[in-house]
């Protein structure tokens, strides 16, 4: 079959992304609705309820289709009562953004110092939160023969030098064993790892005179920071047909950060 730029449209699919109702310039946010301009119907899913709505309103607004649902990762019943959500509203599920993470609420303490509650609330968010998301929604996928599902992993992963580097890490790791179980069911798992963006997120972490930044600028390959938005393109390319054949791959949207054959 020719090449056809309809092969990223996403009409009839249904997406879920979660962490898409936070702060308002959020990766979350241009996920959703990127994946809403493509034809998706998309679930909206948040801890925090009241942003879910509103990145669901907006999306609806736009004359897409679209909900919001409160949802704890961490919890399997709240994410299992998000999957039956998406059924019972859209008729199930085709692609999973595993966004939902915890960034700028960590500290910076040290692996040696760290108390062992705070890594796990960081792990279980970061790492099992994405898995109980796997476990609820790959059931619907198989009822519908297939699907997409495309983690956020983070340019602090290569290498981890933090504990929320570790985590990011920890996920590539579940998305190249999710690829390789999941791929004769027709479920693709693949990964984005993200720069330095111009989200609420990322400059409330790093602003702009942070040392961080400074080092950034002698060592990336092209501009420091990217907007949420251009990261939208890569999400397209692996949640649609144009990406059937791309699976167990870790994409890195960085400006040239993290180089690597």
């Amino acid at each position: 079959m020719d090449f056809s730029l309809d092969q990223f449209q996403l009409n009839d699919k249904v997406a879920v992304v979660t962490g898409a109702g936070g702060r308002g310039n959020s990766i979350g946010r241009a996920y959703a609705m990127g994946l809403a301009a493509a034809g998706a119907a998309v679930v909206v899913a948040d801890l925090n309820a009241a942003g879910a709505a509103a990145v669901a309103e907006e999306i609806v607004a736009a004359g897409g289709r679209a909900l919001g649902v409160e949802v704890d990762i961490t919890r399997p019943q709240s994410v299992q009562a998000m999957a039956a959500v998406a059924k019972a509203e859209f008729g199930g599920v085709d692609i999973l953004v595993n966004n939902a993470a915890l960034m700028v609420e960590l500290g910076s303490a040290s692996a040696v110092d760290i108390p062992l509650e705070e890594w796990n609330r960081i792990m279980d968010v970061n790492v099992t939160g994405a898995l109980n998301c796997v476990q609820a929604i790959v059931p619907l996928m198989r009822e519908r023969g297939g699907g997409k599902i495309v983690n956020q992993s983070s340019g602090g992963a290569f290498p981890a030098q933090s504990i929320y580097g570790i985590s990011k890490l920890a996920l590539v790791g579940l998305t190249t064993t999710l690829a390789r179980q999941l791929g004769p069911e027709n479920i693709n798992v693949n990964a984005i790892a993200p720069g330095n963006t111009t989200s609420d997120a990322g400059k409330t972490l790093t602003p702009d005179d942070s040392p961080f930044i400074q080092f950034l600028q002698a060592s990336v390959a092209m501009r420091v920071r990217g907007a949420p938005q251009e990261l939208v393109g890569t999400l397209l390319l692996l949640c649609s047909q144009a990406g059937d054949w791309i699976t167990g791959q870790v994409i890195n949207v960085d400006g040239g950060w993290v180089l690597r054959p």
